[in-house]
């Protein structure tokens, strides 16, 4: 027969609303980063417009703030989910949630990624323009 202990249970009661907060504080880093990328995202749209004047480089420009602001929405949406989780829920935080939450920095280090390499090829373009004239 399983006995009920109160004890054990608020220990893994705080141990779910720890890691839920942790993931939540997570979460704000990425999103005021995410937020972060949006501003430079405009800045670079102004150089390209002003000095690059590159239709490819403005294409990608609009490819990457769409895809800011997909991860953007994913991550407010799963802040929220969290938030709910963490005032109302009871679910355990197990494998399969902190497998979600990695899932979530994937996207957030890809996007990443994919906005030094675009940073990058902005600033070699600036360079060869400069360069060249």
């Amino acid at each position: 027969m399983l006995h009920f202990n109160p004890t054990i249970s608020h220990k893994l009661e705080t141990i779910r609303r720890l890691f839920i907060s942790k993931d939540l504080m997570e979460i704000t880093q990425w999103i005021e980063a995410v937020e972060g990328i949006n501003k430079e995202i405009d800045q670079l749209n102004m150089i390209e417009r002003r000095l690059i004047k590159s239709d490819l480089v403005a294409s990608t420009l609009q490819g990457l703030r769409r895809k800011n602001t997909l991860v953007m929405g994913s991550l407010c949406k799963y802040e929220q989910e969290l938030k709910k989780e963490l005032q109302f829920g009871k679910r355990e935080y197990d494998l399969l949630r902190a497998k979600e939450h990695e899932k979530r920095r994937d996207s957030y280090a890809l996007l990443q990624k994919e906005f030094r390499s675009l940073k990058a090829g902005i600033y070699r373009k600036l360079a060869e323009k400069h360069f060249n004239e």
